[in-house]
């Protein structure tokens, strides 16, 4: 049985070396599909001779210019890649799956259970908002003479790719594509969130790739503190506050406090722009605890997103993610994530009526940057009024309408419609989910050990060569803040070099032509046959085996000699 099978490799060997397959040096190309220089849009494409493996497909968010790149054509072909890994399920990171899926991508997409669940959620909604925008955007165009405008993808393309999923739980290790062993670590960041650790083999030699993904900080609620890593050749890491620093957890928890106190007793509302996924969850449990202290206001509270009210129903669902703070208080019989005076609302009316009502509320709703969904209703209807008070609690980028307010601006426009900022403009840095420059400093030093070559990924451009800098002069780590489109070529001896950029409208020719990555395949279960040593049913497996070497050698253009 064991010489069969080696008769077979013997013959796959021989086309190998006839498509001169055999390399000297262990060789990995990287691009950099988005994240780069930015802090959205978040793709990484890993090339060997035997396969492509992407970490993260997001969609790009924020300036114009930026958002302009969701409807170019890919940099590569989508049935090039072989696999995809997902750090979190954040529309950034996992936005332009369902484009990927439709333009010919048919392999796996990994994820951790609790981000995949997110991602039929997200996803689903964002092929919606797509639909939505582009129905409206076409009825202007055709006013205007102009060309209608197609969806980025539609929400059946959303339903197509939700089939490609596959769930798999931190600490367990996984192989997305031969060549490539993998294994998720809790980043901290939202639920389901995970720093990416990759083993990469080429030609008997392995290198190990560490992607931070979002890297969350310590004491956060509900979720657990990011994972420590140890040990890579290559680490990519993110900066988005690669320049910043946080106020401290308590600083932060006593200014909102004070700002839902003194805006309550002005008899104006609350209004907290947040993201569905991650930031509602946290706020409600602050919302809860004060309510546990004595010290909330006897208020409605209203997280007005479906998407929110339903991913809040997803993050109960996955209490393998919890922390050992949160298991306590659901021990306890507490319901972290239901304070007094809770309502969810689905519906337009419901929505609506929030605002036609009298009083002090706290209105929780998305998005979080302000860039689409129920919130811009409320800004509109509280923006104006001196009474009320906006708080930020998250990120903000540029050419947001969340940007603009946090920026100072007197008058904004929404909806069409130009409001003036007399509201009260709170932006409370301290809840971020990303770690800020000290933490991402604290979290790569317990990679001294290994002194990988680092590229700062995930932040807008002043941050990331802020940060770059920082892990030069402190960790004397080798830091390179790559571009949009750039390749770069990763060799045995651990040189890096920049290959080119590829501009919009261009294509890469990845490495590992489908035909060469089929022949490793087969390699590669051979070798597993080799392994394993004989089946019970001799004869069946022969005649598999006969099969197989017939295909072989016709390839080779060599007849069968029975």
């Amino acid at each position: 049985m064991v010489v069969l099978a080696e008769k077979i490799r013997l013959c796959y060997d021989g086309l190998s070396n006839e498509r001169g397959k055999q390399k000297e040096d262990f060789l990995v190309r990287i691009t950099f599909l988005g994240g780069a220089r930015t802090v959205t849009g978040s793709s990484f494409l890993i090339s060997t001779s035997h396969g492509n493996l992407m970490v993260d497909c997001g969609m790009f968010q924020g300036r114009r210019d930026l958002v302009r790149r969701n409807y170019l054509e890919a940099m590569y072909d989508p049935r090039d890649v072989d696999a995809v890994v997902l750090t979190h399920a954040h529309i950034d990171h996992s936005g332009l799956i369902p484009k990927l899926v439709r333009e010919g991508f048919r392999g796996s997409i990994w994820a951790t259970k609790a981000t995949a669940d997110l991602c039929e959620l997200m996803l689903l909604d964002s092929a919606h908002i797509q639909e939505m925008e582009s129905e409206w955007m076409t009825k202007r165009n055709l006013r205007r003479g102009e060309e209608p405008v197609t969806p980025i993808y539609t929400v059946e393309d959303a339903k197509r790719c939700l089939g490609s999923f596959s769930r798999v739980y931190y600490d367990e290790e996984f192989e997305p594509i031969p060549g490539f062993r993998v294994i998720y670590r809790d980043a901290g960041h939202i639920i389901g969130s995970a720093i990416v650790e990759i083993w990469v083999t080429e030609e008997g030699t392995e290198k190990k790739i560490v992607f931070s993904g979002d890297l969350g900080v310590a004491d956060q609620p509900i979720i657990r503190d990011p994972s420590v890593v140890t040990g890579a050749d290559y680490l990519f890491i993110e900066s988005t506050y690669g320049n910043r620093l946080h106020r401290t957890k308590e600083e932060s928890r006593d200014e909102f406090r004070e700002a839902i106190l003194e805006t309550t007793a002005r008899g104006g509302k609350v209004v907290i722009p947040s993201f569905a996924v991650g930031r509602t969850q946290e706020m409600l449990y602050y919302l809860g605890e004060f309510a546990r202290e004595g010290v909330l206001p006897d208020i409605p509270i209203y997280v007005d997103s479906p998407m929110a009210t339903s991913a809040t129903k997803i993050v109960k669902e996955n209490p393998q993610c919890f922390d050992s703070e949160t298991h306590a208080l659901l021990t306890a019989g507490k319901t972290p994530l239901t304070p007094p005076n809770l309502t969810f609302t689905r519906s337009t009316d419901e929505s609506i009526a929030i605002n036609r009502k009298p009083g002090p509320a706290v209105v929780i709703s998305a998005s979080g940057m302000c860039t689409a969904g129920r919130i811009k209703h409320h800004l509109r209807h509280n923006l104006w009024r001196p009474e009320a008070s906006v708080i930020f609690v998250g990120y903000q980028a540029e050419g947001t309408l969340g940007r603009l307010i946090v920026g100072g601006a007197e008058r904004v426009r929404i909806l069409g419609e130009d409001v003036q900022v007399n509201a009260k403009v709170y932006t409370i840095g301290g809840f971020s989910a990303h770690a800020d420059r000290n933490e991402l400093i604290a979290w790569a030093s317990h990679f001294r050990g290994s002194a990988p070559y680092c590229f700062v990924v995930h932040g807008e451009e002043r941050a990331s060569l802020a940060f770059r800098d920082a892990l030069e002069r402190e960790l004397n780590f080798q830091a390179y803040v790559p571009r949009w489109g750039e390749s770069v070529s990763v060799a045995l001896d651990g040189t890096v070099e920049s290959l080119s950029i590829t501009e919009p409208g261009e294509r890469i020719a990845l490495e590992g032509s489908r035909t060469e990555k089929d022949l490793f395949f087969i390699r590669d279960r051979i070798d597993r046959l080799l392994e394993e040593g004989a089946y019970t049913d001799e004869t069946a497996f022969y005649e598999r085996v006969r099969q197989i070497k017939k295909l072989v050698q016709d390839l080779k253009g060599v007849s069968v000699v029975e």
